[in-house]
């Protein structure tokens, strides 16, 4: 199939240097602002890449939880594909792609295992079903069918059908501590407007690229 002609021309909007915030994550915050003001769907969604020992990249779609100065959370099973790699090879990629808004923002740093009291306090402020839901599934793992996940959520039910749910030791969160984020902003006849923050010993460098 010829894709040749699917192109859209975007605004003129543009992204000016004298806008930028000159800290990343405060730039990021006030995009993100932006993006739920106008109803983006799924605004914290997130295309989150790892590699395998192989040096085989591998993405998914994760949801950000939360961020601040420190870096951007995201909670998986500690046995899942991305968990296993992120063992191997810690690097990795997010982007997030507010496509309405004509919007890229993408963060390339290190992921790291958030501490058991911060998952917790995550995982207690979850709906009960998504409590139960991340005891259920052996993330990643090939099943039979989807009937042997319903018998387990089942039993999980059961099994918790009183008190608090407790935190499973394989589930949790990790914080990816940006050492770059690339902000893009379409442009028209594709001049594209991209700046890259950097991370160097006096805070961040900031950069404007070709499109």
């Amino acid at each position: 199939m010829d894709l040749s002609d699917f192109r859209k021309e975007y605004s003129s909007r543009g992204l000016h240097r004298a806008e930028l915030k000159a800290d990343p994550v405060v730039q990021f915050a006030e995009w993100f602002a932006h993006a739920t003001e106008l109803q983006v769907h799924e605004p914290n969604a997130m295309v989150l890449a790892t590699v395998d020992e192989r040096s085989m990249p591998c993405q998914r779609t994760v949801l950000l939880k939360y961020f601040d100065g420190d870096g951007f959370v995201f909670f998986t099973n500690f046995g899942s594909r991305k968990s296993r790699h992120i063992a191997a090879n810690p690097q990795v990629s997010a982007l997030f792609p507010w496509i309405t808004l004509e919007r890229q923002v993408m963060i390339q740093g290190r992921a790291e295992a958030i501490s058991t009291t911060e998952s917790l306090r995550y995982f207690t402020s979850r709906p009960r079903e998504s409590q139960i839901g991340a005891w259920v599934s052996n993330q990643s793992e090939v099943i039979t069918s989807r009937k042997f996940l319903l018998q387990k959520l089942a039993e999980i039910r059961d099994k918790f059908s009183h008190g608090e749910i407790p935190l499973p030791s394989f589930w949790g969160g990790y914080r990816i501590v940006p050492d770059a984020i690339e902000f893009w902003q379409g442009g028209p006849a594709r001049l594209h407007d991209r700046f890259l923050y950097q991370r160097s010993n006096n805070g961040w460098n900031i950069d404007r690229l070709a499109p």
